[in-house]
C-alpha cells in the first residue's frame, strides 16, 4: 500500500498573533509538495491544528490511501490520538473536522521533537514574516 508522509508544523509570534502554517507531504514516490501559508492572528495551538488541516485536506486531493502525520505539537497528536480529550471551545471544531477527515485514511500520528520538523518550521515561519496566502 502506498503511504505518504506528511510532517506539519503551525507558528504564532506571539499567541496570540501573526501566524502561518508549514506542510511537508512526500508521495510514495519521495516527491515532495511544500505548502507556506499565512493565517492570520491566531494563538499557536491553533496554528498547529490548521497546519494538520492542510495536511489532510491536500492529502485527500492527491487521493492517498494511507497517511502517517509527524507533528511537534505534544497537544494536537495527544488529542487526536485520544489520550487527551479536547475540552477547548477554541480548538474543538478544528479537531472535530481533522478527526473526520482521517478516518478517510488508514491515518496515524505521531510527535517528533522540534529539530526532526525543521522543513515545516521553517515554511510556517517563512509564511508569517512574508505573509504569504
Amino acid at each position: 500500500m502506498s503511504v505518504f508522509v506528511a510532517h506539519v508544523d503551525g507558528g504564532s509570534h506571539g499567541s496570540p498573533g501573526p501566524s502561518g502554517i508549514g506542510v511537508v507531504i512526500q508521495d510514495p514516490q519521495g516527491e515532495k509538495i511544500r505548502i507556506s501559508k499565512w493565517i492570520g492572528h491566531q494563538d499557536n495551538n491553533v496554528a498547529e491544528y490548521v497546519a494538520l488541516l492542510e495536511a489532510l485536506q491536500h492529502a485527500l486531493r492527491l487521493k492517498a490511501k494511507v497517511l502517517r502525520v509527524f507533528s511537534d505539537s505534544q497537544v494536537v497528536v495527544r488529542q487526536m490520538t485520544g489520550e487527551y480529550a479536547c475540552r477547548s471551545p477554541r480548538l474543538y471544531s478544528l479537531h472535530w473536522t481533522c478527526r473526520k477527515l482521517a478516518r478517510s485514511f488508514d491515518f496515524s500520528i505521531f510527535h517528533i521533537e522540534r529539530e526532526h520538523n525543521s522543513e515545516a518550521n521553517q515554511l510556517a515561519h517563512h509564511a508569517v514574516r512574508n505573509r504569504l496566502q
